[in-house]
């Protein structure tokens, strides 16, 4: 039997299909889904949850004349398959093929480029109003889950929309999850659900009783009837959507297309905001990814028949496990230290942390402004607080290291994973902002390893140091390195020499440090020797070691994998013009440009970052008169 999928190349076709195959069109979009994300790796879990939930909404609404923003994005896989990227779709999250999140560059279809949580209502409501404004009758739908709905920006976004009363439908997609299972109070109360057909029954049975009380229970019927969130509210979670203004609908079976297409007809031609609650599975549809939602949400390539991961053999463990494992140590020996991150428990590391000290770890949710200045708080009772956060996700919370840790000098440590290239997820998820925007900020001292052992001997300085400090390492494995025992601190504010050389120096940082020594070698066999230094301390520098090399070198090279403006290169510049002026700099680094998705390997080659692309940069700077 051909397959329904290969029939589609517009939601156009899709509305051609019969309700009743529906099912079968969403069994093979699983299918497809699966195949590809065993392949390539991706978000599974949040895509195979949506599956239904996505065909209903193309088969319902006029898009691309109605809008959908997905938030986040990395759930749009079925969207993706639907919108005319069918034969593209083996390609995705490869280099040069289609993204794992929506991009506007990509297709019509999508609206909105996102990758972080709790945009899309406040970015649908603008394109509500523009469409208003542009006298567009089009609709705007924003695809919220529930994890997004503990970030602050998403009651933003509801506020204004029901102050306004714009033409706005937001579905929120309730998995019970985010990353990880969701914390917090608007979990446990959006948990509270009770179908439809249950709240109705519970509301017959009151007022039939209400009607048996003499003189006073009609009264008490019109009067809850007049004010029917006061009543639902003891029993559902419409009040708090209702508080906002949202005429609230559901909660719906997110898997039944009859209760799908019924509850988006009935709201597409209201003219007020309308929020739907749709109850979802995530994993839906694959047996490993329904048991292990966490591990499944973002997978490497793995065996679809067993859902084991394709690594095999022993390898160093990555910069996110050794991380993970000092903190329990150090947590052990000095029990002022708490560690907080934002609903990324498993991501950062902290599982362990949590299961050994759960008085002492606090995931918040995805709420990275609200960590910040929780950390605050808990310095200012005397506390060392680990603030993890990867380093895309803590530039939402610059205001807040800023105003509520550096100007107080607090002793927080933010824990920076991710810091740099992170491959696949791409631009929306690279981690190459953080040394620029950490450096402006006063009183913040700043670091990065060359290693996994140099991971836990820079957290030993961290958690000793009073004061504001961040420290980022990459995405991946380490470089297989010996972890010494016991861990000394590394030296306050002092790089290290690698390697002597001549005829210039190498000025290296973090994931770097390794390549500029394996360029080196290569130099050196072409008769160029290469001092090599790793930096350690982005702020402040070590100016008295690198003013030395610089001046008896004559020529430095920056390497860093981050942005060039502003960056480690620029620091390193700055201290140049002021103290060696004579000397040649040259900068290698991420230029001003969004980098596209694709393997750490490859993008670092293309970028000049891996040891090839360091040794042709020292080259040209070598032989410069």
């Amino acid at each position: 039997m051909a397959r329904l999928l290969d029939q589609i190349d517009s939601p156009a076709d899709l509305r051609r299909i019969e309700v009743e195959d529906l099912p079968r069109l969403a069994e093979e979009i699983r299918e497809e889904i699966i195949a590809t994300c065993s392949r390539n790796g991706g978000h599974l879990a949040p895509s195979l949850g949506v599956v239904e939930l996505t065909i209903a909404l193309h088969y319902v609404f006029d898009t691309p004349r109605d809008r959908v923003v997905w938030d986040v994005g990395h759930q749009a896989y079925a969207h993706k398959l639907l919108t005319g990227r069918r034969d593209r779709f083996h390609t995705m999250r490869t280099y040069g093929g289609l993204s794992g999140f929506p991009k506007r560059s990509e297709s019509e279809y999508d609206t909105f480029d996102t990758g972080h949580s709790s945009t899309s209502i406040s970015a649908a409501l603008g394109m509500s109003i523009g469409l208003e404004l542009n006298k567009e009758s089009a609709r705007t739908i924003a695809v919220i889950g529930d994890g997004s709905l503990t970030g602050g920006l998403a009651y933003e976004g509801l506020n204004q929309a029901g102050e306004r009363g714009t033409r706005l439908i937001v579905i929120l997609n309730d998995n019970e999850m985010s990353i990880s299972p969701n914390v917090g109070a608007l979990s446990s109360f959006l948990s509270r659900q009770m179908t439809r057909k249950g709240y109705l029954a519970l509301k017959r049975e009151v007022q039939e009783f209400l009607k048996t009380v003499p003189g006073v229970g009609e009264n008490i019927i019109q009067l809850v009837k007049r004010s029917e969130g006061s009543f639902r509210g003891f029993i559902s979670p419409s009040f708090l959507f209702e508080a906002f203004k949202f005429e609230y609908i559901g909660p719906i079976r997110g898997h039944r297309f009859d209760r799908l297409i019924e509850a988006f007809n009935n709201s597409k031609n209201l003219d007020i905001p309308v929020l739907i609650h749709v109850v979802t599975k995530k994993g839906k549809g694959y047996e490993p990814a329904e048991k292990n939602p966490t591990h499944y949400h973002g997978v490497g390539a793995f065996e679809i028949a067993t859902g084991n991961s394709m690594k095999t053999g022993s390898a160093p463990p990555s910069y996110t496990d050794v991380f993970g494992r000092f903190m329990i140590e150090a947590a052990e020996r000095d029990e002022r230290i708490v560690a907080i991150t934002a609903a990324m428990p498993e991501g950062t590391g902290l599982t362990g942390f949590r299961d050994r000290f759960p008085n002492r770890f606090f995931d918040v949710g995805i709420a990275e402004q609200h960590a910040v200045t929780f950390a605050a708080g808990l310095a200012v009772e005397g506390l060392r607080p680990v603030v993890a956060i990867y380093s895309t996700f803590i530039q939402r919370a610059f205001d807040q290291v800023f105003h509520d840790v550096c100007l107080q000098r607090l002793p927080v440590v933010f824990a920076m994973d991710r810091g740099g290239l992170v491959g696949e997820d791409g631009p929306t998820h690279h981690g190459v902002l953080d040394l620029s925007f950490f450096r402006a900020l006063p009183n913040m001292i700043l670091l990065a390893p060359k290693d996994e052992n140099e991971l836990r001997r820079m957290l030993a300085f961290c958690l000793a140091h009073d004061g504001p400090i961040a420290l980022r390492y990459p995405r991946g494995r380490g470089v297989g390195v010996e972890l010494t025992d016991p861990v000394e601190p590394i030296e306050s504010f002092r790089a290290e020499s690698l390697r002597p050389g001549r005829d210039l120096l190498v000025l290296a940082v973090g994931s770097t440090v390794y390549p500029a020594l394996e360029a080196a070698e290569t130099l050196a066999a072409e008769g160029i020797e290469a001092a090599v230094v790793n930096a350690r301390f982005i702020k402040p520098l070590d100016e008295a070691l690198i003013v030395q090399q610089a001046q008896a070198a004559g020529r430095v090279l920056c390497v860093e994998e981050n942005q060039i403006l502003g960056g480690f290169g620029s620091a390193v510049c700055e201290l140049l013009a002021d103290k060696a002026p004579g000397v040649r700099v040259r900068r290698l680094g991420i230029p001003d440009m969004c980098v596209p998705h694709g393997s750490q390997a490859r993008l670092r080659a293309d970028l000049g970052l891996d040891a090839a692309g360091i040794a042709e940069a020292a080259r040209l700077l070598a032989v410069d008169r």
